[in-house]
């Protein structure tokens, strides 16, 4: 088993809940959530982002708006709609649930 594979399955997992984490703190371009992603050690490139963006866009966890830049054309940015942030409560709940597993295991059941 490759362990890079697994590792890359992992960081694929919390994708979803680490933008929704950086939107509702606030709305990001988005260049903006992959350089903070990139910050936090998450490297995701825009390959990955755009297309996770439009389903969490369409799923309506996630609207838009376009803001002028003084830098070039205007930019999208995103942010949480009221069903996004709803949904990130689910996964903060799920997470801390399999944080709670992954601790117990790792101190109460994991052999010496």
């Amino acid at each position: 088993m490759n362990v890079e594979n697994v590792k890359s399955q992992m960081r694929k997992g919390v994708l979803e809940y680490c933008i929704l984490l950086l939107l509702e703190a606030e709305a990001c371009y988005a260049s903006d959530i992959i350089q903070k992603l990139h910050d936090a050690r998450l490297i995701v490139v825009e390959g990955t982002l755009y297309p996770l963006l439009m389903r969490l866009k369409n799923s309506g966890l996630l609207s838009y708006q376009w803001i002028e830049s003084p830098q070039g054309p205007p930019r999208k940015y995103y942010e949480l709609t009221d069903a996004g942030a709803a949904f990130l409560k689910e996964l903060e709940a799920s997470w801390q649930e399999l944080n709670g597993t992954i601790d117990y295991i790792k101190n109460n059941l994991k052999q010496s």
